[in-house]
């Protein structure tokens, strides 16, 4: 039936794993959550989930294999680290092949995800990687530039509440901008990327606040502001905190005073700046931590599209079975 739910896992009972749980219970039309994972047998997020009916192993991935409900899940999201997800990717795999993983790590096994930039071209990867907040928040508004102009660099500067970097993202600091920077360039289409993470240690705590810096050929300003305008509305769409800070801002770069960017060399041709906030929703997460909520809001949209081809694939295919 299309009206069908799969079944999700996440592994990893801490913040982000907890708020992902709650917006699936809440708001997801594709999925059912089935169990959630965790190493601390005292985390609040396996409180949580058993208080809510939610099936429980504090033995991580391979407690995740001995409950019953195993046989029955067809999504897992990987709310770990990096060098944990490698590990249970490849021991749930093989146990199960078909399963789709969606890593909100910055492990990269499989392709880059940012949903309203290239989630129609890998719907069915068996393992989809949502980059980090910083690149789901950005990657979106270098595509919207590379859609109208040949962007030769692009530069962002992610900024986050100290409080809203938990343990994970702390370790993860380098895989943090090795991964945007390279998912700049693959997905958001820039010839080079940089990306850069400031943890704001400010008191009340702030806002997530991401800038992005392109350095692109000439181009029709007016095309290229709509075009940053449109994708902010389709993440809007999924990400009800997010959106533009202030209007786009451009500045001509003539060649008689080029820029001297390293790794790029000397620029002329159009900058264009853009200045985003990004707001929580508050499910589980205070609404500062805009960073983790649209790691775990991208991660569900991700799923959710991913489910509906697959229960419509299989309606499709009952119905020619009738």
């Amino acid at each position: 039936m299309a009206s069908e739910k799969l079944k999700a896992a996440i592994i990893g009972s801490g913040n982000i794993g907890t708020d992902l749980m709650i917006k699936i219970l809440r708001n997801s039309r594709h999925l059912e959550m089935a169990a959630m994972v965790g190493i601390d047998p005292a985390s609040d997020g396996l409180a949580r989930a058993a208080r809510l009916g939610v099936a429980t192993t504090h033995e991580g991935a391979e407690g995740l294999t001995r409950l019953p409900v195993f046989d029955d899940i067809d999504f897992v999201f990987d709310a770990t680290s990096a060098g944990a997800h490698i590990k249970n990717d490849a021991l749930l795999r093989k146990l199960k092949p078909g399963l789709r993983m969606i890593d909100l790590t910055p492990a990269a096994i499989g392709p880059y995800c940012v949903p309203v930039v290239n989630l129609d071209a890998h719907l069915d990867a068996p393992n989809v990687n949502m980059v980090t907040c910083g690149g789901q928040a950005t990657i979106p508004i270098v595509a919207a530039v590379s859609r109208v102009a040949k962007v030769h660099y692009a530069e962002i500067v992610a900024s986050i509440s100290s409080k809203s970097a938990g343990p994970g993202t702390r370790a993860n600091i380098d895989e943090f901008t090795e991964t945007t920077s390279k998912a700049i360039e693959v997905v958001g289409g820039a010839a080079k990327g940089k990306a850069i993470i400031v943890l704001n240690p400010a008191e009340p705590p702030v806002m997530m606040r991401d800038t992005v810096y392109t350095l692109s050929e000439l181009a029709d300003r007016e095309k290229i502001e709509a075009s940053i305008e449109e994708i902010v509305r389709a993440v809007h769409a999924y990400v009800p905190g997010y959106r533009l800070k202030q209007t786009v801002q451009f500045d001509e770069i003539p060649a008689s005073a080029p820029l001297n960017v390293p790794g790029l060399g000397r620029f002329s041709g159009l900058k264009t700046s853009v200045f985003i906030e990004v707001e929580g929703a508050a499910h589980y997460l205070p609404a500062y931590a805009g960073n983790l909520d649209i790691m775990t809001s991208a991660a569900l949209a991700t799923a959710e599209r991913m489910a509906q081809a697959m229960l419509g694939a299989t309606a499709t295919t009952e119905g020619a079975c009738a």
